[in-house]
């Protein structure tokens, strides 16, 4: 007796290995195509290594280097106010939420379903005497278990999937952030120039006011003429409509400020002239490129997104394989008596055992969803490598513009000194009365012009480094690379089995 058991057994499970191998369908030999760029083989520069030699990090706010209690507070209430923050945190959430639905794929399942019917049955003589023209109840109860055997961890990968996603959402919500604390910075910076530009603007108004003046005592004392007066008077009206221009272009950059705090116009009003000063040093991270992986959010995000996709094709395979399930369950069910007579013992039930599905004929569909899904994947693998490569450009754009602008800056100072140098040498002629105030006038306008390419030569480097601190991923504490990087391996090697 036992022998007969155990033939039948081998009969069975020969039968089930059979089945199981006629339920793989074919992959076609679908594999990705694309590879992630290592980031360690991309040149950096020179620019970048020269910077890189010079300075160390950034903190974590950044933005306290420029020694502005007012900027810190502004940063503060944008990141707390504006709905961009909101939105990303929603979404973070979001992610959060579809990471615990993908998880309990993973878990046993449980059921409970009920129905209780009131039933009128027909006349017809072939129900029998017992329901025929008959009010009976007809109840059921079912507590119901489930449980996905995952033999190819289909469902592991799903979970590890929604996971990635969330991380990458999350990364997404840090980049945004960092946008929005740069966009502060550099409005702040824009309103900081306006503000020196304006008196500049007002001081030059004055010294053409006073040639003005001066031409005008001259033509009444017989010593000029009416062209030195029309001449004298011919920018004024420039002059004005460029402080009014000024006043206009402060009160759109406040407006633009009280936007990005997430708050009204009347918000904007209330903010002081800034009071700016850059004392940080200009560098990197001395372990650029490699470090630029693990601090830029917007890199971060797509890299998590390349090992979401990984685990896709993982999970598109795994459709190729039988799917084994165990199912039990248990319950009452009776058709006529009382309403509550289902609930007795004789009336209980259960049933539990397997239940496989093989997929044979597929139509093609499998390979098609495999496909799409390794494509996908090939898809963010490049745009990883696209913005890895611009990365190292917009670095390397921020490298040059600041290292110029302070070449450029050298030569400002250079002629602000030749302009003050000017006005001094005119201004002790005039004392000796070798020469008249007018052109002590025009060379003090022409102090005031150089003064003003000093002044946006200084607001332009203060947002090079708004920018190149962005770039370089805000000043965001070290990270695991070597962690990412190899779980990164992990998804990768099990893409391309």
């Amino acid at each position: 007796m036992k022998r007969i058991s155990y033939h039948r057994l081998s009969a069975l499970t020969v039968i089930a290995l059979s089945l199981t191998i006629a339920g793989c369908a074919d992959q076609g030999g679908i594999k990705p195509q694309s590879q992630v760029r290592d980031v360690a083989t991309l040149d950096a520069g020179q620019a970048v290594r020269q910077a890189g030699a010079e300075a160390g990090w950034p903190q974590r706010a950044w933005w306290q280097a420029y020694n502005d209690p007012q900027l810190d507070t502004l940063v503060e209430r944008a990141v707390a106010g504006n709905p961009s923050m909101a939105i990303a945190a929603a979404r973070v959430r979001q992610a959060q939420s579809m990471a615990v639905v993908a998880h309990a794929g993973e878990l046993p399942s449980a059921q409970l379903d009920a129905a209780v019917g009131r039933k009128d049955w027909s006349d017809n003589v072939y129900y029998g005497a017992s329901f025929r023209d008959k009010l009976t109840w007809n109840n059921t109860a079912t507590l119901s278990l489930a449980y996905s055997v995952d033999l190819w961890d289909r469902n592991k990968n799903t979970t590890e999937r929604a996971q990635d996603e969330m991380h990458a959402v999350a990364a997404d919500a840090r980049a945004a952030q960092l946008d929005l604390e740069s966009n502060v910075v550099r409005t702040y910076v824009q309103l900081a120039l306006q503000y020196g530009l304006l008196d500049n603007t007002e001081a030059m108004l004055k010294e053409e006011q006073k040639i003005l003046d001066l031409a005008h005592r001259r033509f009444k004392g017989g010593l000029g003429t009416q062209l030195d007066i029309t001449q004298a008077e011919a920018p004024l009206p420039e002059t004005r409509r460029q402080i009014e221009a000024l006043n206009e272009s402060i009160a759109l950059v406040r407006n633009q400020l009280a936007a990005l705090l997430g708050e009204g116009p009347g918000a904007g009003e209330k903010i002081a002239r800034p009071v700016l000063a850059l004392h940080a040093a200009i560098g990197l991270p001395s372990a650029l490129p490699a470090e630029l992986v693990g601090r830029r959010p917007d890199i971060s995000a797509a890299r998590w997104r390349v090992e979401a996709a990984a685990r896709g094709i993982a999970v598109a395979k795994a459709a190729f394989y039988p799917n084994v399930n165990l199912l039990a369950g248990i319950g009452p069910a009776a058709a006529g008596g009382g309403v509550l007579s289902f609930m007795s013992m004789k009336n209980w039930q259960t049933t539990y055992g397997p239940a496989i599905s093989l997929p044979i004929f597929e139509g093609g569909r499998l390979r098609g969803q495999l496909g799409a899904t390794t494509a996908g994947y090939d898809i963010e693998v490049e745009h990883y490598n696209a913005l890895l490569s611009q990365a190292l450009k917009g670095i390397s754009d921020q490298v040059v513009t600041l290292q110029s602008v302070q070449r450029q800056q050298k030569q400002a100072d250079e002629s602000v000194a030749a302009a003050q140098k000017s006005v001094d040498i005119s201004t002790r002629a005039y004392q000796r009365g070798l020469t008249d105030y007018l052109n002590v006038l025009h060379a003090q306008t022409q102090w005031l012009r150089q003064q003003q390419i000093v002044q946006q030569l200084q607001a332009q480097h203060l947002s090079a480094y708004a920018a190149l601190t962005a770039a370089l991923g805000g000043g965001l504490e070290p990270v695991d690379a070597s962690a990412a990087a190899a779980a990164h391996d992990d998804a990768i090697k099990a893409a391309a089995k």
